[in-house]
């Protein structure tokens, strides 16, 4: 637990360096002030806020044991046994397979699955997935990959805010349009890159932690192989729009290569499943 909380210490840090780098790209030392307060304000706005814009982005929709009694149910008692708070449960009208998991700590944390994966999985299989999720939960990740989503689009939003106002700096000079363009592209890949140092080797602690709550590795395992094949075929138009939110989902959620790929912050499925089959069931 401290762990994850100086991680996300570090992280908020880098995000405050990056947008006093930025301000001062574009505006000489006014412009860094700005951008400072700026970074500083957005990391506290993520820290209360961001969980629900990113519930917003993906037009996901609350649910209950009246409307989604299944998946209510399930995470109800993977959650007891995972010995955690009921989180809210989210379905997001989507027909890619993909689930993930936001909220600022336990007590305020959020499950949301697509109506793609729970069409694709058995309830065993699911299970594995919701218990996946919750292990995020549990390990206090939701923070970390919640505030390095929002954040790093707000990064890429003052880096052409400051192109599209050219920025002068301090002696009144516009600021070279060269820097500004290089700063639109090299702020979000700078901020992603944080969020890839501090999240990349997740996965493979959530998958055990999911394994161990639903007591069965091979029902993840399972999963994860089936979502894999389909995600890479059906495009899911959010996380397109918004790439820093991929590193969120329990599977990479973008098709494509280039830039995209470096926005993928999972380890191969291969080496997750096989990690799984070498677990005792419990």
């Amino acid at each position: 637990m401290f762990g994850n909380w100086l991680k996300t210490s570090i992280l908020m840090a880098g995000i405050i360096a990056l947008f006093g780098v930025v301000g001062g790209a574009l505006g000489g030392q006014q412009g860094m002030l700005i951008a400072l307060v700026f970074g500083g304000a957005a990391n506290l706005w993520a820290y209360w806020f961001s969980d629900q814009a990113v519930l917003k982005m993906y037009n996901a929709q609350p649910v209950d044991k009246r409307n989604a009694p299944q998946l209510y149910n399930m995470v109800k008692d993977l959650a007891e046994r995972a010995e955690l708070p009921m989180p809210k449960v989210y379905i997001i009208d989507e027909a890619q397979p993909n689930a993930f998991a936001t909220g600022r700590n336990p007590e305020h944390a959020a499950v949301c699955a697509t109506t793609g994966i729970m069409r694709l999985l058995t309830e065993r299989e699911l299970r594995g997935v919701m218990g996946h999720e919750l292990a995020h939960v549990k390990h206090r990740d939701i923070l970390i990959s919640t505030i390095s989503a929002s954040v790093a689009g707000a990064i890429s939003v003052l880096a052409q805010f400051g192109m599209l106002f050219g920025g002068r700096h301090g002696e009144g000079e516009r600021a070279h349009p060269l820097a500004a363009m290089l700063m639109m592209f090299l702020a979000p890949l700078a901020a992603m890159l944080i969020q890839m140092a501090v999240s990349r080797t997740r996965e493979f602690g959530a998958d055990a932690g999911g394994a161990e709550f639903c007591g069965d590795p091979d029902a993840l395992a399972d999963a994860l192989k089936k979502i894999d094949a389909y995600a890479k075929s059906i495009p899911f138009e959010t996380a397109e729009e918004h790439l820093a939110t991929a590193q969120m989902m329990i599977i990479n959620p973008l098709l494509g290569g280039g830039l995209r790929n470096l926005f993928s912050t999972h380890p191969p499925t291969g080496e997750r499943i096989a990690r799984l089959r070498a677990m005792p069931m419990q």
